[in-house]
């Protein structure tokens, strides 16, 4: 950060979240009674415009700092070395407890790389790292769709199947640092027309391999023998379109299984839906219906939401991370 720069220092306490996307990277900055003071995001460094993984890691620790910077000129406060303040960030992937070092994840450039270290180094403060899903359930849990709830269990079905797990309004953490994974589960109760495919996880038949917006588009487009987007499913089913009708029921019942084993381990209070593919709304209903075949009870009283803070959910999780969290990842 540059030195010769003026900020007026903020007596507020102020909490800065920032979500780093496959897409997009947005940063957002609350006070201390939870007002948005800023929110802007720019695109994630793209992995076509650098000639090797570790030079888009770079670039995005780079992106990341200049995110910050750029805020400080917009706020005229300063956001860094601020021990008022508080820094979280929300990755796709998870810190290895053993190593320090990324594992997980499906932005591949960051695996291997130690990237809280880095960005403490970069921007030359401590800075508090967890999963982007954890942060997504964490922000559901404290003021969004499942507040009240005890027990919340949040999973973003888009370009992965990331999910977390909040117990009594904190993030559960685990040894390994994979609490929540259940998108590197086998899809369960497979039938034999369910062709699984490989996961960049090396395994076949991830649930992910099924329910995030690529695996859809793959098995919606093998199934029906054509070429849709997942946008244009979407907007096939709600012209109507019975070939759309067929493809979202499978989706809405593999969906409705993986769900199902949640529930028979952790019986939450509520799941959470986020990611692109939670938008579809004929899922709610159509999971709800199919659920009680598969989950072991006599009724199913979890209620499964949509995000009521979109896609936003994740930066102002990373903000709510205390100081010390130790990332239970996905």
């Amino acid at each position: 950060m540059s030195s010769n720069r003026k900020y007026p220092l903020s007596s507020d306490t102020l909490k800065i979240g920032v979500d780093l996307g496959g897409t997009k990277i947005e940063i957002i900055v609350l006070s201390s009674q939870g007002e948005t003071l800023l929110r802007q995001r720019i695109a994630t460094p793209a992995k076509k415009n650098f000639d090797s993984a570790s030079n888009q890691y770079r670039g995005i620790v780079a992106a990341i700092k200049k995110l910050i910077s750029d805020s400080e000129d917009r706020l005229h406060t300063r956001l860094l070395n601020q021990t008022s303040h508080h820094i979280g960030i929300g990755m796709p992937g998870a810190i290895s407890p053993t190593t320090g070092l990324v594992k997980n994840a499906n932005t591949t450039c960051l695996i291997g790389q130690p990237f809280q270290q880095d960005l403490e180094h970069a921007l030359k403060c401590s800075v508090t790292v967890a999963n982007d899903a954890d942060c997504f359930v964490l922000s559901e849990a404290k003021d969004g769709a499942a507040k009240n709830a005890n027990s919340v269990f949040g999973i973003i079905i888009g370009t992965g199947c990331g999910g977390g797990l909040v117990i009594n309004q904190q993030l559960l953490s685990g040894p390994n640092a994979i609490c929540g994974e259940w998108g590197h589960n086998p899809l369960p109760w497979r039938q034999a027309d369910e062709v699984s495919m490989p996961c960049y996880c090396g395994k076949q038949g991830c649930i992910e391999t099924f329910l995030s917006g690529p695996g859809f588009v793959l098995h919606a487009n093998k199934t029906s023998h054509t070429i849709r987007t997942a946008e244009q499913w979407h907007r096939a089913l709600l012209e109507g379109d019975q070939q759309a009708l067929a493809v979202f029921d499978i989706y809405a019942r593999q969906l409705a299984k993986s769900l199902a084993s949640v529930v028979n381990i952790i019986d939450p209070e509520v799941i959470v839906l986020g990611g692109g593919m939670s938008n579809i709304d004929y899922l709610y209903t159509r999971v709800s219906d199919i659920l009680p075949e598969y989950v072991f009870s006599d009724q199913v009283l979890t209620r499964l939401v949509k995000a009521e803070h979109g896609d936003s959910s994740g930066v102002r999780g990373a903000a709510f991370l205390e100081k010390g969290t130790t990332d239970d990842g996905n």
